[in-house]
Formats: structure tokens, sequence, C-alpha cells
């Protein structure tokens, strides 16, 4: 045993007033109470050793060693460091706690390189408190990534931008040669500079799939289009990524399955489908299909609870397919919403964007609306989905009438 004072304390149940048994470990001794030494001798005979120690547990109390007096905290350089670049240490640790497990990290290259590239003390604090693997990248992985994005962003400021938004976008793969290929084959099948940058900041993990996975999916997306007469695959594969950033990280099966419900549930021919899916019902393809099917299936209970026929429900939703993202609680409640407010059901399905706003922003307005004299029965209510700056103006137009 190295030189280090050690004491333990019996912990298990002793006979009352006997106090308590220490063993010093240097001197392979016993240190006994008083009213332990003079309690009965009868009962310390019968007490064997072996009894004692058989019944005894014992837990560490204090340990002191020559060279500390605690156990020193892990990587106490990485958390000063941190501590001075003001991160979130608490949010970091429940972000990603085995970062703080590495025996080496680079925090003080990592802010180097991005105040290098413009971003705030204030940001990189921000970044590392969300994602810290960050610090786990080497400052020529960062540099030659940065470079490969700085192919398809204009600027510097504008990658520093995505990333405060999603650091996990810049930072979660460091495999630059499998971006460098993504990059290389996304822009062979015709997509601009334009569709390139909206994929990297809307879905930034289309360039950490692996080039096979995206390859698949934009093969699948040429047999669908080849399968319904299109004569142009590149044109509706570049029309259906530009209005979906998110379709590449999807699985082919689940994109299958959202067309075969379109087409089926709507009788949808060939040129239909086509239009829809290339055109206002391209999100729809991201979804669960069972969360598809179930939010469908919703929307036309409510609507026939409220009087609508299924031609009526079908017209509604491929109008606005966005409809069918609203879960069930959301679109009865607005729906029950707005009937309690005096809006109709055929207005409701005349106008289906003002579900877009939230509840509260609903009643509000048509308190506000209202109270300036605005009749819902007669006037048009597609205002209840307006910007709020487009919202402000009319409803100050109305005020001053």
């Amino acid at each position: 045993m190295c030189s280090c004072n050690i004491m333990y304390v019996v912990s298990h149940s002793i006979p009352k007033g006997l106090g308590y048994l220490t063993i010093m470990a240097p001197g392979n001794f016993l240190c006994m109470r008083s009213n332990f030494l003079f309690g009965s001798r009868s009962w310390m005979i019968r007490f064997s050793a072996e009894i004692l120690f058989k019944s005894v547990s014992f837990r560490p109390f204090g340990v002191k060693c020559d060279n500390a007096d605690s156990e020193p905290l892990k990587n106490e350089e990485l958390l000063n460091n941190l501590l001075t670049l003001g991160v979130d240490i608490d949010m970091a640790k429940k972000r990603q706690p085995g970062v703080f497990n590495r025996t080496g990290t680079n925090e003080q290259d990592l802010k180097s390189f991005l105040l290098s590239k413009g971003a705030s003390k204030e940001v990189i604090a921000s970044i590392i408190s969300r994602y810290p693997r960050a610090m786990t990248r080497t400052p020529e992985s960062l540099s030659n990534r940065w470079d490969l994005w700085r192919r398809i962003m204009t600027s510097d400021l504008e990658i520093v931008n995505i990333l405060e938004r999603s650091p996990e976008s810049f930072f979660r793969s460091s495999n630059n040669l499998n971006l460098e290929n993504n990059i290389k084959f996304l822009s062979s099948i015709g997509l601009t500079r334009k569709c390139l940058c909206r994929l990297l900041t809307n879905a930034p993990r289309t360039f950490s799939n692996s080039l096979d996975l995206n390859k698949q999916m934009v093969e699948f997306l040429k047999e669908v289009c080849l399968s319904l007469g299109h004569s142009d695959p590149t044109d509706f594969i570049r029309k259906i990524i530009f209005k979906n950033p998110f379709i590449l990280i999807q699985s082919t099966k689940r994109v299958k399955a959202n067309i075969e419900f379109l087409q089926s549930t709507f009788n949808l021919n060939n040129k239909e489908l086509l239009a829809l899916i290339c055109g206002p019902g391209t999100k729809i393809l991201e979804l669960s299909n069972d969360y598809t099917r179930r939010n469908y299936a919703n929307i036309k209970e409510k609507l026939f609870s409220l009087g609508c026929t299924a031609e009526q429900v079908q017209k509604f939703v491929l109008s606005y397919p966005d409809v069918v993202f609203l879960g069930e609680k959301k679109f009865n409640h607005k729906v029950d919403c707005l009937i309690e407010e005096k809006i109709s059901i055929s207005q409701i399905m005349e106008n289906p964007r003002i579900l877009d706003s939230s509840v509260s922003t609903l009643k509000k307005r048509i308190k506000e609306l209202v109270k300036s004299g605005y009749n819902f029965s007669t006037s048009n209510v597609s205002l209840l989905s307006w910007s709020q700056k487009r919202y402000n103006a009319k409803l100050k137009k109305l005020s001053t009438v």
C-alpha cells in the first residue's frame, strides 16, 4: 500500500453502546472506544473475530494521499477553457458527455478558426454548448471542410449563420472525401448552386449521407418519373429536390409508400400525380406513411361530421396538401376554434391556409378585426393567415375608416 492513511468505519449493526471500530492501515492495529473495551467481557469472548469481520461491512470514510486531498476533476484544463469561452458546460455534458472523457480536444484551435471566419465569441460558445463534438475536429479537417462548403456558399458569413442555427450540419461528420463526392454527384445530376445551397442550408445531412445512399434515392426518383410517363427525369428530380430539400434524407420505402397513398386515395391518373408530387404535394413524400394515413383519416372524419362530402374533402386536401401535416388534435382544435368564432366550414375549406396560424393567433386576430368592424360573414377570411406586417397594415387601415 502506498503512503496513504486509509480509515474505514464499521457500517453494520454493532450492539448499542459499543461505539465504533476503526482500522488504521499503517499500524495494522485496532483502536476501540472505551465503552467497547469495558463492556461485557462475556459478550466479547463470544464475539469471535470470524463473526465480527463476517457480519460487518466497511465503507471508505476518508482518503488522504500525499499528492492530493481529493480526486482531481477530469479534464480540468478543458473545463477551464470552456468556462473562459462562455460555454454552457451543463448543456454540453448533457448533449454529448463522451467528449469530456477524451484525453485531447481542440477547443482553442476551434475558437481561433471560427474567429478567423467572422464568428463572434458568443456564437462560438453557443456552437460548443449545443454540439461539443465540434471540439474534436482538427484544424486541417476544419479548413478542408470549410473550403468544400465555400464551393456552394457565397461567403464565410453564410456558413457562420448556418453553424449558428445548426452546428451539427458542419461538425457531424469529418469525412471530407464523402462530402466532396456528394457535391460532385449532386452537381452532375443538374442541381444548380442555388439548389445545393438550399440543401446545405435546410438539409445538411444530405451531404453526410453515403454517396451510395444518395444515388439510390436519385435512381428511385428516376424510375418513378419514367413509370409516370415523364420524359425528362433530370427535370423531375430537380423539381422535387428543390421543393423538398429533405427528400434525400428519407428512405425510398417511405417515399414510395406515400406516392402510392396519394395515387390510390385521390384516384389520380399519371399526369395528375406528377403535377401533385412535383408541386404542392412534394412535402408529403417525407412524412411517415402511418402519420399521413392517420391525419388524412382524421380530416375526413372531422369534415364529414360538419356536413362535408367525400368529394369536398378530397378537393380541400388536394388544394392544400400541407393540411396533412396537422396532427389530429391540432386540426380539430383549429377547426373548432374557427367554428366557435362564427367562421363557416365553407369559408375554412375555401381558405385552408388559415389553418397554418396558431389557435391563439386566430382568436386574437378575430377579436381585433370584429372590434374594428370587420364582418366575416361578408368578407374574406384569408387575412387570418397573412404575415404579421401585412396584417398590421390592414388592421391600421380598418381602424382609421
